[in-house]
């Protein structure tokens, strides 16, 4: 069974996105999306509390910490500056689309109030810059970013890669985009003569679908075609009508629903509110990721002393290893050399 573009089970055989991990880990209903958001919200300000009570007693409670819609907001700021950047350094769609879902997947895993969307930001592109083939040197890269060091950037990357869960392969509208152009291209409804405006509309719209939750709600392909039915209704519904007879209507309201999202939130965040948001957001960050605060060297002695642990547990396993006797009845392999009495049992006179 498999899910067809209504989302309903299908008895055809399984796609090759359904088998990926962007379909397995990274996809929500609203419901489920807006749980986990408030969820790794209030675990933060729980934790951010608790820090700055550990290094002032009753500091915590004058503090207005951010709440789950806030730190949206101030990651969507930075999704808008990705698109800037990418058309900067010259980078190809699919680093900027990358790069968008790297950020966007971080901070369902991390928060704000440690890791400033600046920064992170910087560090997806660089990142999706690798994971698409499109490499570029830090030296080079940060050279045209103001106030920007390599550290910056090679400080978090195995931060991210960690939080992304090391699935760096992502499925993208605009490639579904492609794909179903492509196929429509053999339809009645279709002209040629209105073709690449029509095209390059609804990549537009894509385009704006990055600045919502969309791709973790819907799949690529449905995203893709609600953007062409937005510019081209009837080679939207011709192609619907093919694709998928039986189900139709049940299509054509997930397109709707998309549609909706792009509408309402693929618009930028207000930017008096997001400076407001910065501004607390400076007050309220983990103790323990200011450098020099108590915090933070409580923290670091804390990461030092573990690894100083496991260092010293390590060293205390290749001891006992180089002091054990080779040749003695327990030693590693021993048993794969027979005594003197199984020797003989295998080799009767």
């Amino acid at each position: 069974m498999t899910a067809g573009l209504n989302g309903q089970p299908s008895a055809v055989k399984k796609s090759l996105y359904e088998g990926s991990t962007q379909f397995r880990h990274w996809r929500f209903s609203n419901t489920a999306l807006a749980k986990l958001r408030a969820s790794q919200n209030a675990d933060a300000v729980a934790k951010i509390q608790n820090a700055f009570e550990d290094e002032s007693p009753g500091s915590s409670s004058a503090i207005q910490f951010l709440s789950a819609d806030e730190e949206y907001l101030l990651v969507k700021l930075y999704i808008s500056k990705i698109s800037q950047l990418c058309a900067h350094f010259r980078f190809p769609e699919e680093v900027e689309a990358t790069a968008v879902s790297y950020l966007k997947r971080f901070y369902l895993r991390n928060t704000v109030m440690d890791y400033h969307p600046k920064n992170v930001m910087l560090t997806a592109i660089f990142l999706a810059a690798k994971t698409s083939n499109n490499p570029i040197g830090i030296e080079q890269y940060v050279h045209s970013i103001p106030k920007t060091k390599p550290a910056d950037v090679l400080d978090l990357e195995f931060l991210v890669a960690q939080s992304l869960r090391f699935e760096f392969t992502v499925w993208h509208a605009h490639r579904a985009l492609w794909g179903i152009w492509l196929d429509a291209q053999s339809l009645s409804t279709f002209n040629q003569a209105t073709a690449d405006d029509e095209y390059g509309q609804a990549l537009e719209r894509v385009r704006a679908s990055r600045m919502t939750d969309a791709e973790l709600i819907f799949t690529p392909s449905q995203i893709a075609l609600a953007c062409l039915h937005s510019v081209s209704p009837a080679i939207a519904e011709q192609w619907i009508d093919l694709k998928s007879p039986n189900s139709a209507d049940a299509v054509m309201e997930t397109v709707s629903r998309i549609q909706e999202i792009i509408d309402t939130q693929s618009g930028p965040p207000d930017l008096a509110m997001v400076k407001d948001i910065d501004r607390r957001l400076k007050i309220c960050t983990n103790p323990e990721k200011v450098v020099g605060s108590k915090a933070y060297l409580a923290k670091q002695a804390e990461i030092e002393a573990e690894a100083a642990r496991k260092r010293a547990k390590k060293a205390e396993g290749l001891r006992a290893t180089m002091d054990r006797d080779p040749f003695a009845d327990d030693a590693p392999g021993a048993t794969l050399i027979p005594t003197e009495s199984q020797y003989a049992a295998l080799n009767p006179t």
